[in-house]
């Protein structure tokens, strides 16, 4: 080896000492034995060191290279992870996705991000469902978003809870996330104090763009004619629609219905007040029950009508409910399925109502001495029978009985007496039918109109019996003898009401 040699190793071996020496992310406890050693390619740090000796004549005071201080850097932050990591699994905490994610720069800030977390009341089970909210700073994230979040009404013992359900929502920016979806919820008249339980209730949509999903769903409810004013109630209700898809999911559901029978009109009306319809699963579920029902004896034609009268019906487990009315109505009054379907079709709430409460009713007519049949025939003719109370049949039924002196033929004929309020229409009638010496039946003078009680009243003839008003599915109100009907009465055609069909 040569002088020249000999020297150029020196050199190198004293510009390590230094860097030893001078630096305190050097660990003291460490020293180099063998330099050499410690570098797998002497000649590129030996050609950094003779350049950096170029341009000073004390090269023990130069700062180490870019290239040396980056690889330091990686090593540290590679030791802080394992022990994050380390201190992690002892909690319990699966670390592994947080494979890509920065951590803290030592262990004190993260357990200051997990007690904080746990304070709130999340679970270490919790952080795992979830575990890259602790990529979440405290001070940046944390506490601006949760802040914001009790200020536009979650309850702060609820905090915990919502952070549980929508985790992510620790990743937002409150200015840029967070507030314009608050706004945009108060600009579909969403009331100021129901938010916090709209967000509860769904708290994806924090997430939500909103000229996307949110927007288009609205646009087209109220293109099928809901009130824009009754979107606020209906987000309320049922925000969940605000995530649906307008071309996979609501409107299809919307064309099957229409499909059916039912106008845009009446199903805008159905939305408005059980929002909660456009969340059942056409083919799983709507179509199925649908089938059901004409599958038991309801008509085709029929099944507008009875969706109109209770929509719940199209989310019903139907099949195993109608079966079981089925059967307790013909083991209790002996009706056939031609009968139940009968029934069916003029209060379809029946698939739903309690057997219990069924036999209440039927129960108290029996006990009035009606045979079996009767009272079967009265509950084919008027189902809402089996839904009162009994304590205002009992009222009915004695007044009937001591002030009015009738048969309980009549009853049977129509059975629709006991729906009608003793006190506001039965008693102030009849009276005046006294006081006239009037003598008809049950439904001469209840079922009709107050105008058009007192234009009989008036007459000098008694009309011929009829059944009284009804509404047809999609079409004009309809009054028999409507040839008497004064013509202030008459509707335009912007006024047609499209409504159920349902004997008033």
């Amino acid at each position: 080896m040569n002088s020249s040699a000999v020297l150029r190793r020196q050199k190198l071996l004293k510009l390590i000492k230094n860097l030893h020496i001078f630096h305190p992310w050097c660990p003291k406890h460490k020293t180099l034995q063998n330099p050499c050693a410690q570098i797998q390619n002497p000649s590129r740090v030996f050609g950094v060191s003779q350049y950096s000796t170029q341009s000073t004549k004390f090269p023990e005071y130069q700062m180490p290279s870019v290239t040396w201080g980056v690889v330091q850097g990686k090593k540290e932050k590679l030791v802080n992870r394992v022990k994050i990591c380390d201190y992690l699994k002892t909690l319990g905490i699966i670390p592994d996705e947080l494979e890509n994610l920065e951590l803290p720069s030592t262990v004190e800030v993260m357990s200051e991000r997990v007690q904080f977390l746990q304070k709130l009341g999340l679970s270490i089970d919790d952080i795992n469902e979830y575990p890259l909210m602790l990529g979440c700073s405290v001070r940046k994230n944390m506490i601006p978003v949760l802040g914001y979040l009790e200020k536009v009404g979650i309850p702060k013992s609820k905090l915990g809870e919502f952070v549980k359900n929508y985790p992510q929502v620790l990743h937002t920016s409150v200015v840029v996330e967070l507030a314009p979806v608050i706004k945009f919820l108060r600009g579909l008249d969403v009331e100021k104090q129901d938010i916090g339980y709209v967000l509860q209730k769904y708290p994806e949509l924090l997430g939500f763009k909103l000229e996307g999903t949110m927007s288009t769903s609205v646009a087209y409810l109220v293109s099928i004619g809901v009130s824009p004013r009754d979107i606020g109630p209906m987000v309320t209700q049922y925000p969940y629609f605000l995530g649906m898809r307008v071309g996979t999911v609501i409107k299809p559901l919307v064309d099957y219905l229409v499909s059916l029978g039912l106008p845009k009109k009446i199903l805008a009306r159905m939305l408005e007040k059980r929002a909660y319809i456009v969340g059942y699963d056409l083919e799983e579920t709507v179509k199925l029950n649908v089938d059901c029902l004409i599958s038991f004896g309801i008509r085709r034609e029929a099944i507008a009508s009875v969706i109109a009268q209770y929509p719940q019906i199209l989310g019903l487990p139907l099949k195993a409910k109608l079966s079981s009315q089925q059967y307790f109505f013909n083991l209790k009054l002996k009706i056939d399925p031609d009968g139940f379907a009968c029934i069916i079709e003029k209060m379809p709430q029946i698939a739903s109502l309690n057997q219990h409460v069924i036999m209440k009713p039927i129960e108290f007519l029996l006990g009035r001495g009606l045979p079996l049949e009767d009272v079967a025939i009265m509950v084919m003719k008027c189902p809402q029978l089996v839904a009162l109370r009994v304590e205002l049949m009992k009222k009915s039924y004695y007044y009937f009985k001591s002030e009015m002196g009738r048969p309980v033929k009549e009853l049977v004929e129509f059975p629709e007496y006991f729906t009608y309020s003793l006190e506001c229409r039965i008693k102030p009638r009849y009276t005046k039918l006294q006081s006239k010496g009037i003598r008809c039946s049950l439904n001469w003078f209840l079922n009709c109109s107050d105008q058009r009680f007192e234009e009989r009243l008036q007459g000098d003839y008694i009309e011929s019996e009829s059944l009284g008003p009804s509404f047809c599915m999609g079409g004009k109100l309809e009054l028999p003898g409507s040839d008497v009907v004064s013509d202030e009465e008459d509707e335009s055609d912007d006024e047609v009401l499209y409504r159920r069909t349902v004997s008033l």
